[in-house]
């Protein structure tokens, strides 16, 4: 799995304990696996279908560096379902997996619409050299 996207925890993204709030740690994994699959998809147009269990494993607290990866792992007829996996950048301590991210290319008018997609695709290999 690649981690590319990285996030500080700041004070603002605290809950009461003083750890992450996990519907923040949630919304930056959305806004994540919506840009992954804008970019495989090559479709602005898409929603976020279904997240299995979210597994919260360990809470970071403010000052911690966390990354998130997500990596495709099937390629419906009108969708792409994704893992992801967030851990400490300094330490990689896991902080969070899900299984299962289904994400949903919509077409112009807005219902679900076949995205022609078989496997990942890298922008260098769709651009040539």
């Amino acid at each position: 799995m690649n981690f590319h996207t990285r996030k500080w925890v700041k004070p603002e993204d605290l809950n009461p304990n003083g750890t992450l709030f996990g519907g923040r740690l949630l919304e930056w994994i959305d806004e994540e696996a919506a840009l992954y699959t804008i970019v495989q998809l090559e479709n602005r147009h898409i929603v976020t279908k279904f997240m299995s269990e979210i597994n919260f494993i360990n809470a970071p607290v403010q000052g911690d560096i966390i990354e998130m990866g997500i990596e495709a792992i099937e390629f419906g007829r009108t969708s792409m379902t994704m893992c992801c996996q967030v851990r400490n950048k300094l330490t990689h301590q896991d902080i969070l997996t899900i299984d299962r991210i289904v994400m949903v290319n919509l077409g112009a008018d807005g219902k679900p619409n076949p995205h022609g997609k078989t496997k990942i695709e890298y922008v260098k290999d769709r651009l040539g050299d």
